[in-house]
């Protein structure tokens, strides 16, 4: 009997690459979204492609794909994102291997394409992702911000890659980068992370930079190599200046009231 896949999708106003997205998955038997509240057009182009939409909202990623397994019917759960593509190959491995159930999760490495450009250098070259798991077999994703599979057994390792097509612009990458470092502050002051200095913010910016573009070759990849070496130093600037934010007494919101307080009393005074 066929060991039916059931691929799992989360959405936030993916509507524009949603329907590639799902064009490469065909072959699956079941195909879920989980919608994190969109505004655009992603369920109704993604339900009009035979989706199953299943609207979801909770800011844990981990959180959001644990949901999927609630409503998978396959014995197989495949997790991609909107924004990769599987091939003819990687889906004919994946599919042989979930019929002979000869492993516990499938490993695969992701070729990505960042601002047009297909990165071989910066450390996205060797980027290794589990993706494939027996349902038997699998406990849970955990983690806020880059969550991990937890599993029962060993994962083997597939040879033909998944395409990742990401950092299409920069406004994009600003909308994601608004997201994910406000999440990884909140990580970091809830751990103690020393005060916060200028020097602390000149120190983790210029370190991944040269981390990604001289020591992790990124400038191999040419301009586009380099700029993002710079975008990942100016998100790691933006996570510590919004530690700086949450370790501020009084905060700033408790300020901002103090001095809307402050001019309150002052219109009340002028009305006596």
């Amino acid at each position: 009997m066929k060991n039916k896949i059931t691929a799992i999708i989360l959405t936030y106003n993916n509507s524009a690459m949603i329907e590639a997205c799902l064009n490469s998955l065909t072959w699956c038997d079941e195909v879920l979204l989980i919608d994190h509240n969109s505004t655009d057009q992603t369920t109704q182009k993604a339900e009009a492609l035979g989706a199953k939409v299943i609207n979801f909202s909770h800011p844990s990623f981990a959180r959001r794909r644990n949901e999927a397994i609630k409503y998978a019917k396959g014995s197989w759960l495949f997790y991609i994102d909107a924004d990769e593509r599987v091939t003819p190959t990687l889906a004919k491995e994946i599919m042989v291997h979930a019929e002979t159930a000869s492993a516990a999760a499938l490993s695969f490495r992701r070729k990505n394409y960042l601002y047009g450009k297909l990165f071989i250098s910066g450390g996205w070259q060797n980027d290794w992702v589990t993706r494939v798991f027996q349902k038997t077999t699998f406990k849970q994703w955990r983690g806020a911000i880059h969550e991990s599979p937890i599993f029962e057994g060993e994962a083997i390792r597939l040879s033909s890659p998944l395409l990742h097509f990401t950092h299409r612009s920069t406004e994009e990458n600003l909308r994601k980068s608004a997201n994910w470092t406000k999440m990884e502050a909140e990580l970091l002051f809830k751990a103690g992370v020393p005060p916060v200095k200028f020097l602390t913010l000149v120190r983790k910016g210029s370190m991944e930079f040269f981390r990604r573009a001289l020591i992790g070759k990124g400038y191999r990849d040419g301009l586009a190599g380099l700029i993002e070496a710079l975008v990942q130093g100016m998100n790691r600037v933006l996570v510590y200046i919004q530690v700086w934010e949450l370790q501020q007494k009084p905060s700033l919101p408790e300020i901002y009231q103090q001095e809307d307080e402050k001019l309150k009393s002052w219109w009340q005074n002028e009305k006596k």
